[in-house]
């Protein structure tokens, strides 16, 4: 019997989302159609369309958006765990953050999603060994961004930098899947020290606005770290700790912080 071929088109709901989300803003908001064309409309794919969008952002006079955007898509093209990060990201923010009512916002207009997802790139570079264009990803993440992640701190996925404004991640630091954070975290050392020198935050960490974990220390799972806190010693998994230094002030409070996102300590949280 004769093979038959066909030609199907993978179904990709995630997708198909945030392009209705895009034809309806345009209808809501004619002036705003040539840009959602050019995000989004205008491509074929979540790959096509976070390429341009990340190329778009770091491009600059000594690096073309053309020349950005190759770099990226031959980025993607190897490894797919990218867009799998940048997917699972994608539903962190959307399910977390309540000012977030359609797939479509993060890839336009939060910096946050944006600067994570440059970042992966850059990372890919790092472990690829073109460290220089790393750095190059790193420098104008930053400089757009107000987002300095090493390219060699390892992140895991679901993540949600809220609002994203002066982030700092260190060279060893780790981060694992489905962490929160707010604006002004640092993840950083405590001197001139070298080699393994940054945290290491578990899975389901939420960190709130302002927080400093400082040193090789290891954060545990599910632990809820409080806004303007700095963190100088390991923090056991589903606890939560405040003050300067941190202490241990009582539970986390649920199985998942990072996702419930309360930052309130409670009447026992003394």
């Amino acid at each position: 019997m004769a093979e038959l071929k066909t030609n199907i088109t993978p179904v990709d709901p995630a997708w198909d989302q945030i392009c209705s989300e895009a034809r309806q803003a345009a209808l809501d908001e004619p002036l705003m159609g040539g840009f959602l064309h050019a995000c989004i409309l205008h491509h074929k794919s979540i790959e096509k369309a976070l390429s341009y969008r990340i190329a778009a952002k770091l491009a600059s006079n000594e690096m073309s958006m053309v020349v950005v955007r190759e770099i990226v898509e031959e980025a993607y093209a190897a490894d797919p765990g990218l867009i799998r990060a940048a997917r699972a990201d994608l539903v962190a923010i959307y399910e977390r953050d309540p000012a977030c009512h359609r797939l479509l916002q993060p890839i336009l207009y939060f910096k946050g999603y944006q600067a994570t997802q440059a970042y992966r790139v850059g990372h890919y570079l790092w472990e690829g060994g073109h460290r220089d264009l790393a750095y190059f990803v790193q420098m104008r993440v930053s400089e757009i961004f107000g987002v300095d992640i090493h390219p060699a701190a390892k992140i895991g996925q679901g993540i949600m930098i809220d609002h994203a404004h002066s982030i700092v991640i260190g060279e060893t630091a780790v981060v694992g899947d489905n962490v929160s954070m707010l604006h002004s975290v640092t993840l950083g050392g405590t001197g001139k020290e070298e080699e393994d020198r940054h945290p290491k935050i578990g899975d389901g960490v939420l960190i709130g606005a302002g927080a400093k974990v400082l040193g090789n220390i290891r954060v545990g799972n599910c632990s809820r770290i409080a806004a303007g806190s700095v963190v100088l010693e390991e923090v056991p998994p589903c606890k939560t700790v405040a003050g300067i230094p941190a202490r241990i002030v009582g539970e986390a409070g649920c199985d998942q912080p990072s996702v419930s996102m309360n930052h309130m300590l409670g009447p026992d949280h003394g």
